[in-house]
C-alpha cells in the first residue's frame, strides 16, 4: 500500500509561484530562488520556541538522524549518483574559469537539478536530465583541475580518463539509463529501469524469486524485498540487505547512534520502544521486526514530537516493493487537529456508508489516528520536494489489526498557499468568474479536507479478500491505492456527513475541489509532461484516470464536457451531483480491483485512461502556461538548527534559523552529512 501523497494540493498547484516573485507573510520569506522548472521555497517551524528544552533536544537528534541518510537515497536512485555529484560539486567550488560562461552557468542548473532530484533523473517524470553543459568541457575540468587526481583514485578508477569514458554516457547519452522507473507496458521493467534497486537481474527472476518466499495462506506476511537490493551473483538471484553491518551500513551506523542519543529525550517508553526497535531492525535487517516496530509506531500517539526513519515507499521500485529511505521529525499542531481528530472519530461511519461493495469493506475500523503536523525538518524521499500528507504504515495486516497514523503536514501547505497569490494561473485555465469564486471561497478549506480524508481515511479503508498477495497489482499498484484514496475523499467531500461534523460551511464547498480536480487531471498537470511523453508518475497517472474515467462515462449525461472559447479549452462541469455519483460507482471498481488483487483490471483502468496524452491539447497547455512564466515543481529548503551545550557537552538551547541558500545548504550536506562510499556493492 503506497501512503504518501507526493503532490501538493491542487490549489497550490494552480497558484504555483512566479519565476523571481518574492511572497512574504507575518514576516516570513516564504520563495527563495528559482531554476529550470523548480521553485524554492521555506517553510516556517511555527511552534518550536514553545516547546520544552527536553522536546527540543529530542528534535534535535532526530534531525540529525534524519539528515545522516541522503547518501542512501542518492545511491537507491542510481550507482552513479555519487560519484557524478561529487564530480560536478567539485568543478563547481574549484572551477577556474570564467563563472559566467554559457558552459558553467549550464552546469549550475543542471547541479541543483541533481541535488533537488537525489541524481541525474527528474524527481518526478523519472526522465534523465539533458545537460545544459558540453561535454568537452566536462572532460576538460576532470582533465584540469588539481582535485581530481585525488578524486579519480577515489572512486576507484586507475586514470581520469577511464572514468570519464565510463561516466559521460551516463550524463551525456540520452539512450544509457534514460528512465529511472519505467514503467511502459510490456517492456522488462527491472532492467530498463535505472534505479540502484536490482543488478543483473530480470523483471521474470524478481519476481519469481519474491514468489517462491510467499505462503498464499500467510495472514501476516512481511513486505518482501523492502530493505535489500536483489542481485545475480554466480548466476543465482539473492538479496544483499541493507543493515548496519551491511549495503549502506556506513550511513544507517551513524544513524543509529543519533537514533540512541534521541532516544534518552522521548517523551514516554513506548516512545523508546519504538526507536528500540527501529534500531534493532537497522541492525538485522528482519522484517518481522520491521513489523513490530511499525505496530508500535502506530499505537504510539501520545506524544506531541514523532518522526518517520527509514525504508518507507516503493515508488522508485518498478514492481512496487524496495522502499526508500526518508525521514521527517515533526510535531503535533494541537489546535488544527481537532479538524482531523474529527474524522479518525468518525471512520466506522465513513467506512459503513462506503459505495463499495460490502466484501470489501471492514467490519471494524481499528486504530486510525490522524493529526495535522508541523515539519520541522525534511529528510531523503521527503527532501527537497516533499509530501503534504502520510498515512503508515505500509503493511495491509498491520493495518487491519493495528491501525494506522494519517498526517496532514499544516506548515507545508501553509508554506505553499503564501508562496503562492497573485499568479494568473487560475485566471488562465479555470471557465470564468463562478468556478473563480467558488476556488477563491472554499478551494484552500476543501484542499485541506481533501488532503485530510486521502490520507486518514482513504488509505485506511477496506480490505483485501483472504489470500490476495498486496503486490499482485505489481507496477498499477501504486496508482490504484492513490485512486483509491483520491476517490473516497472526493465521494465523501461532498457528503452532508461533512456539514453535520462541522468540517465545511454549506453544501457548495465540494464544487471547488471538484472543479480543480478535474481541470487538474484533465488539462493542467500535463505542464509537467514534456511533448510527446505519456504519463508515468504515479500519482499523475491516478488524476488522469480518475478525471479521464468521469469524464468519459458521464458524456451521455453531459456531467463535463471540455469547450472552447477564443481558442482555449475550458473544463465545464454541468452536473456536480452526478459527478459525485461517477466517482461512487469508480471508487467501487477501484476497491474491487483492490481487494481481488485484479491485475488485468488494474492494467486495463490505468492503461485505458491514465497513461496517454492528447497531443494537441498538451501543446495548447504548454503554451498558455509558458506565457505565465511560473514554475511547475517546488521543493523546500530546509531550516538549520543549532545546538547550544554547556562545558559538560549538555544540549541547553536549540535555535533555528532561515537564512541558508539553497546552494549552501546542499554542499554543507554533501560535507557534513556524506556517509556512502562513491560505489556501494
Amino acid at each position: 500500500m503506497k501512503s504518501i501523497l507526493k503532490t501538493m494540493t491542487i490549489t497550490a498547484l494552480l497558484a504555483a509561484q512566479a519565476a523571481g516573485a518574492s511572497a512574504q507573510a507575518d514576516g516570513f520569506q516564504y520563495t527563495d530562488e528559482r531554476f529550470a522548472d523548480l521553485q524554492m521555497l521555506r517553510y516556517k517551524v511555527e511552534g518550536f520556541d514553545a516547546l520544552s528544552l527536553r522536546q527540543k533536544t529530542f528534535i534535535y537528534y532526530l534531525q540529525e538522524a534524519a539528515l545522516l541518510g541522503r547518501d542512501i537515497l542518492f545511491d537507491q536512485n542510481g550507482k552513479y549518483n555519487l560519484r557524478i555529484r561529487k564530480t560536478l560539486e567539485t568543478i563547481y567550488t574549484d572551477f577556474q574559469g570564467d563563472r559566467r560562461s554559457a558552459d558553467f552557468a549550464a552546469l549550475e542548473v543542471y547541479l541543483k537539478r541533481v541535488w533537488f532530484s537525489s541524481g541525474i533523473h527528474h524527481h518526478y517524470g523519472s526522465e534523465k536530465f539533458v545537460p545544459g553543459f558540453s561535454e568537452a568541457f566536462f572532460r576538460t575540468q576532470v582533465k584540469t583541475l588539481p582535485a581530481f587526481k585525488q578524486l579519480v583514485a577515489d572512486f576507484g578508477y586507475r586514470n581520469a580518463d577511464a572514468f570519464l569514458e565510463e561516466i559521460c554516457p551516463v550524463i551525456f547519452n540520452p539512450e544509457v539509463m534514460p528512465k529511472r522507473v519505467n514503467l511502459a507496458a510490456g517492456a522488462d521493467l527491472v532492467l530498463t529501469s535505472a534505479g540502484n534497486y536490482y543488478d543483473g537481474v530480470t523483471q521474470a527472476e524478481a519476481e519469481a524469486f519474491y514468489k517462491a518466499q510467499k505462503k498464499a495462506d500467510d495472514p501476516r506476511p512481511v513486505m518482501y524485498g523492502m530493505n535489500s537490493r536483489l542481485v545475480k551473483k554466480d548466476g543465482r538471484v539473492q538479496e544483499v540487505k541493507w543493515t548496519t553491518s551491511g549495503l549502506y551500513g556506513e550511513a544507517l551506523a551513524p544513524i543509529v547512534a543519533y537514533l540512541n542519543r534521541a532516544r534518552q529525550f522521548a517523551e514516554d517508553k513506548d516512545q523508546q520502544a519504538v526507536i528500540d526497535r527501529l534500531v534493532e531492525f537497522y541492525q538485522t535487517g528482519d522484517l518481522h521486526t520491521f513489523d513490530a516496530y511499525t505496530i508500535l509506531w502506530a499505537e504510539n500517539t501520545a506524544p506531541l514530537v514523532d518522526f518517520v526513519n527509514g525504508f518507507t515507499e516503493s515508488y522508485g521500485d518498478p514492481l512496487g516493493m524496495k522502499a526508500s529511505w526518508e525521514s521527517i521529525v515533526n510535531f503535533k499542531d494541537l489546535e488544527a487537529t481537532k479538524r482531523t481528530e474529527t474524522l479518525s472519530a468518525n471512520a466506522q461511519w465513513f467506512e459503513d456508508h462506503s459505495p463499495v461493495d460490502a466484501r470489501f469493506k471492514k467490519d471494524e475500523v481499528k486504530g486510525i489516528s490522524a493529526k495535522v503536523i508541523t515539519a520541522a525538518i525534511l529528510g531523503g524521499d521527503l527532501y527537497p520536494s516533499t509530501a503534504i500528507g502520510i498515512n503508515l504504515p505500509n503493511s495491509d495486516w498491520v493495518r487491519r489489526e493495528h491501525g494506522s497514523k494519517s498526517v496532514t503536514i499544516g506548515n507545508l501547505t501553509d508554506a505553499y498557499n503564501k508562496a503562492a497569490k497573485g499568479t494568473g494561473f487560475s485566471a488562465e485555465f479555470a471557465l470564468g468568474k463562478e468556478e473563480l469564486d467558488l476556488m477563491e471561497a472554499y478551494a484552500d478549506l476543501t484542499d485541506d479536507l481533501h488532503t485530510d480524508l486521502h490520507e486518514c481515511l482513504g488509505h485506511g479503508s477496506g480490505r483485501l479478500l483472504p489470500g490476495v498477495d498486496s503486490d499482485s497489482l505489481k507496477a498499477y499498484g501504486s496508482t490504484i491505492e492513490e485512486a483509491r484514496a483520491d476517490l473516497f475523499g472526493l465521494y465523501y467531500l461532498a457528503d452532508p456527513k461533512l456539514q453535520e461534523l462541522g468540517l465545511v460551511p454549506d453544501a457548495q464547498a465540494y464544487k471547488a475541489q471538484y472543479y480543480s480536480y478535474m481541470m487538474n487531471g484533465l488539462m493542467t498537470q500535463l505542464v509537467r509532461i514534456q511533448p510527446g511523453n505519456d504519463i508515468e508518475e504515479a500519482h499523475m497517472r491516478n488524476r488522469a484516470l480518475i478525471a479521464r474515467w468521469a469524464f468519459e462515462n458521464g458524456k451521455a449525461d453531459n456531467v463535463v464536457e471540455l469547450v472552447k472559447r477564443d481558442g482555449k479549452t475550458y473544463v465545464r462541469i454541468n452536473d456536480y451531483e452526478k459527478l459525485r455519483g461517477l466517482f461512487g460507482r469508480l471508487l467501487a471498481e477501484v476497491q474491487r480491483v483492490k481487494s481481488e488483487g485484479d491485475y488485468a483490471g488494474a492494467r486495463k483502468l490505468v492503461e485505458d485512461y491514465g497513461v496517454k496524452v492528447d497531443p494537441v491539447l498538451h501543446q495548447e497547455i504548454l503554451d498558455r502556461y509558458a506565457h505565465l512564466n511560473l514554475a511547475p515543481y517546488k521543493g523546500f529548503i530546509n531550516p538549520v538548527y543549532t545546538a547550544e551545550r554547556d562545558r559538560e557537552g549538555n544540549i541547553v538551547g536549540v535555535t533555528l534559523s532561515y537564512t541558508e541558500g539553497y546552494a549552501e545548504q546542499m554542499l554543507r550536506y554533501s560535507r557534513d552529512y556524506a556517509t556512502l562510499p562513491y560505489v556501494n556493492r
